[in-house]
Formats: C-alpha cells, structure tokens, sequence
C-alpha cells in the first residue's frame, strides 16, 4: 500500500437522469484498473463469493451482491479527510445510501468528514476534469463518454442502483383511438423529458421506442421541467413521456395511458464517477469511501428496506418528502457494481440520437471496477 500524505479531497457527486458514493480511488484489482501502483487485495470478513457477480451476467433476476451486515468493516484512515460530496439533489431515492451513510455515521468510521452539497449537473464536469472536483454522482452520459474522447481523465468506478421488477419508471404515452398497450405507434411522437438525447435514459428509451415502429431519430424531444412533464402529458402538451418514481403512479390504472418500457432490471445506469485527483493522488480515502458506501448498502439496504416502517419514516425525513410517496414504490436494488456493456449500449442510444462525437469509447478506458472490488476484498 502507499504511504499516506496530508490531502484535502473535495468530492463532488452530481445526479443527473437517474440515478451513491465517493471518495479517492484508484487500485489494481477485478480488471480494469486505475493508474498507478498496483494496489494489495485481501480477503474482507462477511464478504464472501455473493460479495462479486459476473459483470457478464446481464440476467434480470440477477441478485446484487451483498456482503453481510455491517460489513466490510471500517479501516480507520491514518489522517482524517474532508470531503464535500455535491449532488444534484438531496429528495431523490437514489441518494439515500449517502445521506443515511452520513447520518448513522459510517463515514466517520473510515476517517472520512463528509458534507452533502447540492451542485448542478453542468458545472461538475469540467471542473472534475481539470481535478478540481473530484467525483460526480452523476452517470456516464454522452457529455462525459464526449469528455473522456477529448482526453479527460475520467471513469465510472462504481454503480448505484436498478429498479425493481414491478416498477414503472419509464416510458409512458397517451394512446391514441384504437391504440393498446401492445400496439403503440411511436414513430412522429413529441417526448417530453427532463432531460435531452444525451442522458442514460436513451438507451432504455430507444430500446422501447423501437418495439413500438419508434426510435430515437424518430420522434421530437421537448425538454421540460421535473413538475411540467406529467402536466404536459395530461394535457396534450406532449404525446409521451419519461416518468419517474412516484410520478408515474399519477397515470398507472388510467387507460388513457400505458407504459411501454424502463431503465433494465438488474442494470444500474449511474453511480460515481472519479477524475484525476481521486484516480490517482489518493486512493486510500476512495476505497475507504466506496468501503462506507457499500457497508451502508449491506446494512440498510439489501433487500426490500421499505418493508421496515420505521426506516421509512427516517428515510422520509432525510430526503424531505412525504412518507406515504415514499412508501408508494417498490424499493430499489441498491447495486454497487457495474455491468459489462453497459457503456456500449449507451453510446449506441448516443450514435443513434446524434449526441456522440467521435469514436466510441472502448469499455477499458471508461470503467474502473478495481476500486469497489478492493473494498470487498475480490480478486481477479
């Protein structure tokens, strides 16, 4: 292991379409490695073979791996760190590892001082390639496969969560006379969405598009604000449109409407992303981060944590929303690794919407799953 030195990490995670941790990584462990000395894996106590699955293993049913509760134990850093984790919001479920990491004090355990800062999405990115922030919670949109292609030094090293099967996060349009759930015409359809072409929802979206004569290059996108596009939906505004949790309980059981596809089960599409500082200049107080992270997942949720009304009520809380919303989807399947393929899926939703620039990113150069497989102690 390297020997540790005085450094001030300022991370920044920044949510965008979908989709938590973070912290300075960088090791040399489960495949894709981050730069620098190869790092020393040992085995973690409570996590066992279930602790790694197969990034090949693209099955929905998949399990996510778990380790047991409370682990992997903290490893108390040499020297405390502060860290400043940004996001683009504290209300979304999404999130919650984060806030319930800080506030039943997993992070502390590592050394870590970690604040939660509210940060938009457009400001992280360049500053996270100049290291000057050094992470987002964000995904790898095409903006950032874009900045990776022009040379930034920055990767995917850990995902964040897939939806449940019964969910209905996801594509939903107004049918028009003689029109069903099973027979949707999509093609010359107006889309409203939060966001535009170049977010992870367009490989999910294009996939569904598709079954329906549609496509990406096929239908027009409005972009909207997050309290307009239900509204815009309703009200002939747009013909369809992409709703998250809760929101699409809105419509769901309406005939009017019908829900044509989401995000794959089993594939998180987000997480956190390293730059320079975190890749490179201070790997321990990553992997203590992303050590935390996973260890709140393991403890708070491994399984259907909605179930447990009083965790509920704390979640509620922390995030600032209504109990019963909260309670009104399923939970989600808090999932730290990421899947092989992934990023070429999505760069061919990017090609195919016309958001891409250059050549696609080659997987090696776009993920680093060497820094959560450290964290849990799995060897290649």
């Amino acid at each position: 292991m390297r020997t540790h030195t005085p450094f001030t990490c300022t991370v920044v995670l920044v949510t965008a379409s979908l989709l938590g941790a973070a912290g300075c990584a960088g090791t040399d462990s489960g495949g894709d490695s981050a730069a620098g000395a190869p790092r020393t894996v040992k085995p973690v106590a409570g996590c066992g073979a279930g602790s790694w699955t197969d990034p090949a293993d693209l099955a929905p049913d998949r399990k996510p791996a778990r380790c047991d509760k409370g682990a992997p134990a903290a490893q108390l850093l040499a020297k405390k760190r502060k860290i400043t984790v940004a996001t683009g919001t504290l209300s979304a479920e999404y999130v919650a590892p984060l806030q319930v990491a800080v506030a039943k004090g997993e992070f502390a355990k590592e050394g870590l001082d970690v604040e939660l800062k509210v940060l938009p999405t457009p400001d992280a990115l360049p500053l996270l390639a100049k290291g000057d922030v050094d992470a987002q919670w964000a995904a790898p949109e095409a903006a950032v496969m874009n900045g990776v292609n022009g040379g930034f030094d920055i990767k995917w090293v850990a995902g964040n969560f897939s939806p449940d099967p019964t969910s209905k996060s996801g594509l939903w349009v107004r049918l028009k006379d003689g029109e069903s759930a099973d027979h949707v015409e999509m093609a010359g359809r107006k889309m409203g969405t939060m966001i535009g072409k170049g977010s992870v929802i367009a490989y999910p979206m294009d996939t569904s598009l598709k079954k329906h004569g549609g496509g990406l290059d096929k239908i027009s996108f409005q972009q909207l604000g997050s309290a307009d596009v239900l509204t815009a939906l309703q009200n002939g505004g747009v013909d369809s449109a992409w709703l998250l949790d809760p929101i699409w309980r809105k419509v769901d059981g309406d005939k009017k409407y019908a829900f044509l596809g989401g995000q794959p089960v089993g594939e998180p599409l987000g997480g956190l992303l390293f730059g320079p500082t975190l890749l490179d200049k201070d790997p321990d107080a990553g992997v203590a981060f992303l050590r935390a992270y996973i260890r709140t997942v393991n403890t708070y949720f491994a399984g259907d944590y909605k179930s447990d009304p009083a965790f509920v009520a704390e979640l509620a809380k922390l995030m600032k929303t209504d109990e019963a919303t909260l309670r009104s989807t399923p939970s989600m399947r808090m999932d730290w690794e990421i899947r092989k393929g992934t990023t070429d899926r999505l760069q061919k939703a990017y090609a195919d919407s016309g958001v891409s620039k250059g050549a696609p990113v080659p997987e090696a150069k776009a993920v680093d799953r060497a820094m959560y497989s450290e964290a849990v102690g799995h060897k290649p």
